[in-house]
């Protein structure tokens, strides 16, 4: 089968061969239909993140994925459901992270995330897994269902934040997401029920599609060039919740400054080694006078795939639509990489559904 994978010393994806795989005991065989790339796929390709299997020379990319069930195997599918693979696996057997169903909580070492590092990603015409790490979707949602991967890991971060604020009455109205790329735009999305009062922080310059669809969604678009994260409050309001996705390393801490009281930020963004100045007193004096709180988040368990499966079901074809800027076969698969202003979020597809 093809499969499309990056090779160590290699800085661009190919495709390539694999065998196609046997389901184990347990496992079920999904032929693939499409699959996101995203930034991390970027960064694993750079070779800044992320690495093979254990004595291969190359990974199979891919973790944002939606199949359709070609053998369940004796597991509880059946033939033609469609179904998302979660993304991590647990190395060398379990630990007590899988066995208590919170995968996404187990510290680096602990876990395998395939298409990321350590296990081969779902970037090819058939992958296998165990039952447990497959949500089912309403075949309606197929033809966005990688979507749900990226849009899990905002309903994970969304979680802990309203967990953080849980020992008192908290009722946000107000939230910033800093970063207009697929995944801020997603937690627009998902944000735009809950709260009263959305903004949007990004760099880019009007005409911009991105802009567009912030607008489109009812959210308030603030140019960071003109307004930075700390003159938000000021310029427009102090945030209840603050949703960081641009691994800007100053982010994390002019987060503080741009929440209100008793407020909550969110840190998603990775960002590399980054020395700089801070006024530590005084971000320190935010925290305690005000009840504010920062945590962080990375990956998604189980239950934060299914809320995303509620999320995308009530997101509208024209943001979907406006979001999901190409959509390329095998035979052009290199534009799917490609990355310019116009591009938002992009898939790989590898087969069409065709409902049985």
């Amino acid at each position: 089968m093809k499969a499309i994978a990056v090779y160590d010393g290699e800085d661009e994806p190919v495709v390539t061969e694999k065998p196609r795989p046997e389901p184990a005991p347990g496992e079920a065989l999904v032929r693939t239909l499409r699959v996101g790339v995203d930034g991390t796929d970027h960064e694993v390709i750079a070779g800044g993140h992320g690495g093979a299997p254990e004595g291969e020379d190359h990974l199979v990319l891919g973790h944002e994925a939606v199949g359709v069930i070609e053998d369940p195997n004796d597991t509880p599918f059946e033939v033609g459901d469609v179904v998302v693979p979660t993304v991590r696996r647990p190395p060398n057997g379990a630990n007590e992270y899988f066995a208590r169903g919170e995968p996404d909580m187990a510290p680096e070492g602990r876990y395998h995330e395939r298409g990321i590092v350590g296990a081969h990603g779902f970037m090819a015409e058939y992958f296998t897994s165990p039952a447990e790490f497959l949500v089912e979707i309403p075949p309606a949602l197929t033809e966005w269902g990688f979507l749900v991967e990226p849009v899990s890991i905002a309903e994970k971060a969304i979680e802990h934040a309203h967990a953080s604020r849980s020992a008192f009455h908290w009722e946000p109205e107000s939230a910033l997401i800093l970063g207009n790329g697929s995944l801020g735009l997603l937690t627009v999305a998902v944000l735009d029920e809950e709260f009263d009062r959305l903004y949007c922080l990004g760099r880019r310059e009007r005409p911009d599609p991105t802009i567009e669809i912030i607008e489109s969604l009812g959210a308030t678009y603030v140019n960071s060039t003109e307004t930075p994260v700390p003159s938000v409050p000021e310029a427009h309001e102090p945030m209840d919740f603050v949703f960081e996705a641009t691994g800007y390393a100053p982010h994390a801490f002019e987060t503080i400054e741009a929440l209100a009281p008793n407020g909550v930020g969110a840190l998603l963004g990775v960002p590399g080694d980054w020395e700089f100045e801070i006024d530590g007193g005084r971000l320190h004096r935010e925290f305690v006078l005000h009840n504010k709180a920062l945590v962080g988040s990375v990956n998604s368990g189980y239950e934060h795939f299914e809320a995303a499966v509620d999320s995308l079901s009530r997101f509208s074809e024209g943001f979907l639509g406006d979001l999901v800027t190409g959509v390329y076969g095998l035979d052009e698969f290199e534009a799917a990489f490609a990355d310019d202003d116009t591009t938002i979020k992009t898939a790989v597809e590898f087969d069409a559904y065709e409902e049985r």
